[in-house]
This record gives structure tokens, sequence and C-alpha cells, in this order.
């Protein structure tokens, strides 16, 4: 199901039952797997490779070359997974680098004029509500949501389970399972809500609550040392915990305080 008006390149590779609307413009190098729909004025190109099931709406431009200066020619690449959304004015950028990717999983809903830029890694089950944006280089995890507007700082790590209030100024890493808000941003709760939605126990949360208070809520003014301490404590054995204190000691920005 193909609109007369749509220019597909012959070197494109179409799933079954693809619908492609109105005036949408597909590239050389674009795989479109089974199922995907295309409202109308879609743009896709570069070395874009798209999953099932996938939507997008009026104007999205998928794949389009990367706005980082550093790029010097030659093929970049996007690959998106299965079952997401993508609405009015989404952009997703191809990477900078032949040897590296832009990438998106599965599940996840795009509200209008997200941007996604080179080399971000966009988990599962995220949402990102109107306007916001991701700079380079950063890695959202799964069932992360960020609220309208939110802007996010080249690589930064928004971790898991995670809510990024509306307006906020992330330039740090957002630890997951927690809520983050302001300009600049910081940790303000636990994101309870959000884990009792994704069935979360009452006996996970608990761990989580004693892990937020000796972390962020203990004046210590050192996280390390605030570890320490959690890791005599029966909650350092809950595998959410766990998670918690890993994603502290990774590389990135450091962690929001």
């Amino acid at each position: 199901m193909i609109h007369p008006t749509a220019i597909i390149s012959e070197k494109a590779t179409l799933g079954k039952d693809v619908k492609i609307g109105p005036y949408c413009v597909i590239g050389d190098h674009v795989n479109i797997g089974d199922e995907c729909v295309l409202h109308s004025h879609v743009a896709m190109e570069g070395h874009t490779d798209i999953g099932k099931n996938n939507t997008f709406f009026p104007f999205t431009s998928i794949g389009l070359k990367t706005q980082d200066l550093k790029h010097q020619g030659g093929p970049t690449y996007l690959k998106i997974g299965d079952n997401n959304t993508f609405r009015e004015y989404v952009s997703v950028h191809s990477s900078t680098f032949e040897h590296t990717l832009t990438s998106v999983g599965n599940y996840n809903l795009f509200l209008a004029y997200v941007h996604i830029a080179h080399e971000c890694k966009i988990h599962n089950h995220t949402i990102f509500s109107n306007n916001a944006s991701v700079a380079g280089h950063v890695e959202v995890f799964d069932h992360a949501l960020l609220a309208g507007f939110a802007g996010i700082h080249q690589f930064c790590k928004i971790g898991k389970h995670s809510m990024s209030g509306g307006l906020s100024k992330i330039t740090k890493d957002v630890p997951p399972f927690t809520m983050v808000d302001g300009n600049p941003a910081a940790v303000r709760s636990l994101n309870i809500v959000g884990m009792q939605r994704r069935g979360f126990t009452a006996d996970d949360i608990t761990a989580l609550k004693t892990a937020y208070k000796k972390i962020f809520l203990k004046k210590t003014g050192n996280i390390e040392k605030a570890i320490k301490e959690l890791s005599s404590h029966d909650a350092f054995a809950n595998i959410h915990v766990q998670h918690l204190v890993e994603s502290l000691s990774q590389e990135g920005r450091g962690p929001t305080r």
C-alpha cells in the first residue's frame, strides 16, 4: 500500500504489509521491516535499518545526516528495533562515523518534536514527551521517562525506571529509579509510582527507599562512603539496590546529586 506521490529508491528494501502514505521520501540504503506504517511526509535516508511494526507520523526525519561537525563524509548508520512510535516532527539522526551507530530498541514512544542525536543508544520501553531532546552519545535505559522539554547534555546516561521532569536541564547521569527535576536537575525522590506500575514488589521499594536515604539524603557529602555504609545493610542484597550502586560507579558524567 504505497501512495503514488511517495518517492522510494529502487535500492530501498520494504518488508511485508508496509504502508507508505503521501509525499514520503525513502533513500537508497533504507531497510523497512514488516508492517511498518509511514503516514505522510516522512523522510528516511542513510544506512537505516528499521524493524517490524513501527509507526511514523507526518514530518518525521529518520536517519538523516548527523549535525555533528566532526562528520567527514562516508556511510553512517542508524538501527531501529520493533514496535516503536514516532510522532510528528521527531528527528533521529544517523551516526557521525562509519564505525559507530545510533540505535533505538523496542516499544519506545517518542512524542512530537523529540530529537535523538548521533550515537545515542535508546533501550526499550522508554517515553520521550514533547520536545524532549538528547544530545550526542546519550544512553537512555529501559522504562526511563523524559517529560516535556527536558534537555540532556551529551554523554549522559539516563537510568532505567527513572523520570526526568519537564524543562529539566540534565548535565549529569540520572540514577536509576529516581526522579530528577530542575535547572540544573537534582535528584528529588524515588520514582515510586513508576515502579509500582511496573510491578515492583513492596520489598523491592522498601529496599530502594533505604538505599536512597543513605546515598542521597544522608549528608555525608561522599557517595562512596554512603555506599560502603549501605553494603552492611540487609537492603544491599536486593538486586535493584545492587544495580543502583553499580550505576553510580560507572563511567559517565557522574551522578546527579
